[in-house]
């Protein structure tokens, strides 16, 4: 299985808490104004990559966790549900992902709620550039939100995540 992959940033601090590998996939249709990556809306950018290859570079570093960005992953959902459950399975490393869908648009899509089990941290919403605030953690608007998929989030949580969002 393939992946249209834009780029691949290591040891990153600026998706998520700690050293994370983040893979930003190409091509995103919410077109938000404003979008901190444009160039990431065309579905035919970037290169193709295997499961296989992204696993094999995820794995190479055993410091960093793991961020889907893009683009918009769940415009790939089979690959990146695959590419996630890999991870877990194979390394235990946590996922965060961000997505302009809302995690309801999600649940209601069965071939896009596959994907959740397998993430640990969903990042939500499209971002809304009149509501912009630099002074958010890992998100541009309020409306997103950090949204913990399984169990209670770390002691030391991040403001304005959302404690616990339970999967029907």
């Amino acid at each position: 299985m393939t992946l249209r992959i834009l780029d691949i940033a290591h040891q990153t601090m600026a998706d998520g808490p700690g050293f994370r590998t983040s893979i930003y996939c190409a091509g995103c249709a919410h077109h938000c104004p404003g979008c901190h990556n444009p160039q990431s809306w065309d579905f035919g950018g970037g290169s193709e990559m295997t499961v296989d290859q992204l696993l094999d570079i995820i794995k190479a570093d055993s410091m960093s966790n793991v961020s889907f960005s893009g683009g918009d992953p769940f415009y790939q959902a089979e690959g990146f549900t695959e590419l996630a459950r890999r991870i877990k399975q194979e390394t235990g490393k946590t996922i965060w992902c961000w997505t302009g869908f809302t995690l309801e648009q999600i649940q209601a899509d069965p071939r896009l709620a596959a994907m959740l089990p397998w993430l640990d941290v969903l990042v939500d919403g499209p971002f809304i550039k009149s509501q912009r605030d630099t002074t958010l953690l890992f998100r541009g608007s309020p409306n997103q939100r950090i949204i913990y998929l399984h169990g209670a989030p770390p002691v030391d949580d991040i403001p304005g995540t959302v404690p616990l969002v339970p999967l029907r």
